[in-house]
This record gives structure tokens, sequence and C-alpha cells, in this order.
């Protein structure tokens, strides 16, 4: 588990994983940004979390074994092309040499962001 300093920037945050980590949740960050541009990033319940409207549409995160997207409930919505994935109701679990697609990714960004009233 990552240690429990928490990071004051994203970037600081990132600095602070493995190598592999950060290049996966970098590449992460680039897309939900793709999807959400101008997306206010901050760091909130202690890792990187991309907001439109003062909303959070998505966080990210590293854990021991793995990354996690947390766009919140989505599972259902996407049970299909998430199936390949570990899931709860609000996070989707991968391996940093196993990321999410690109397109799934700001697919779900932007149905997150329409749930909220955003689009």
């Amino acid at each position: 588990m990552r240690s429990m300093t928490l990071a004051a920037s994203v970037d600081a945050y990132f600095a602070a994983l493995p190598t592999e980590q950060r290049a996966a949740l970098e590449h992460l960050r680039r897309v939900i940004l793709s999807a959400a541009p101008g997306a206010a990033e901050s760091i909130s319940y202690g890792i990187p979390t991309f907001k439109v409207k003062g909303r959070a549409v998505a966080h990210l995160g590293a854990a021991a074994k793995h990354c996690a997207f947390y766009p919140g409930a989505v599972a259902d919505a996407f049970s299909v092309e998430l199936a390949g994935f570990s899931t709860s109701k609000g996070t989707i679990r991968f391996q940093p040499d196993a990321p999410l697609p690109d397109d799934l990714v700001r697919r779900i960004v932007l149905f997150t962001i329409k749930r909220q009233g955003g689009a």
C-alpha cells in the first residue's frame, strides 16, 4: 500500500509512484482530460480528482498491486466492456500493463458528466 503521506498536488502524487504505475496513471490522466477539457485537477480523499463545474467526475489512484479508476457507479452501464476488469460499485481496477481502453475511459467520463447534468 502507498505511504499515508498525502500529496500536495496531482504531480506530487505521481512523483511518489513506482515507474509502471506512474506511467499508467499519467496516461489515464491525459485520457480523462481529453474527454473533459478544462476539468479542474486536485487531490481529494488523498488521490487525484477531476472536477467539471465543481463536481467530481473521476478519481484515480494506485494501490499495492493495481491501479484504479473511480468514475462512480458505472459498472452496470458498461458491464460488457468492463468484463475483463475487477470492478465494484464505483471502482475499476487494472494492472499497469493492461490498462483500460482509451475510448472506454472517454465514454465513461462523458457518461458521468452527462449523468451529473454537466452536458
